[in-house]
């Protein structure tokens, strides 16, 4: 959702405060494709900083269902955070002008979804877990084994002793 900000950027104390609706469905990166489970609106504050320039400050909650990194088990997820970005026009020509942000701006309107997913990406988890002693999946068979053990035979010889194996294989009678 786009959000005009030529009030703010142009008018001498000049406050918006706003709920804007954050309308996907989905979350979609590069760690895949993602159903978001819950979401609020985006509590918005928009502040005259000088000319051309603003202040967006704002939060937002959303619940996402990610997979578990051990059994791939769906793990809803929140993430709750608050933003601040000091924002300047695109015909702004000040001096400072690095010390604004602009990537999310569409010429003088604010693109709030672009805002919404940088800052997930930005706060997304290491590791994901359901829960904290999750035993993974079986190697042989890819059974849940937090669900019970699978039976599979998941011996793995030591790859350094392969040799010895062999000789002692080539030296046997038969």
């Amino acid at each position: 959702m786009l959000v005009n900000l030529v009030d703010v950027f142009t008018k001498d104390g000049c406050v918006q405060e706003m709920d804007v609706p954050y309308e996907a469905e989905r979350f979609s990166c590069v760690y895949g494709n993602f159903s978001i489970q819950e979401k609020s609106p985006v509590t918005l504050r928009l502040s005259h900083l000088g000319q051309l320039k603003a202040l967006a400050e704002g939060s937002i909650k959303l619940t996402l269902a990610l997979a578990c990194d051990r059994c791939l088990k769906d793990v809803e997820y929140p993430f709750d955070f608050t933003f601040r970005l000091k924002l300047v026009s695109p015909d702004y020509a000040g001096a400072d002008k690095d010390d604004y942000e602009f990537s999310f701006l569409e010429g003088n309107h604010l693109n709030v979804d672009e805002l919404i997913r940088a800052e997930i990406l930005f706060n997304w988890p290491e590791k994901v877990l359901c829960r904290e002693d999750c035993k993974g999946i079986c190697k042989v068979c890819g059974q849940n084994l937090n669900d019970g053990a699978c039976g599979c035979d998941d011996f793995v010889p030591d790859p350094r002793m392969a040799i010895i194996k062999d000789l002692m294989n080539a030296n046997k009678e038969v």
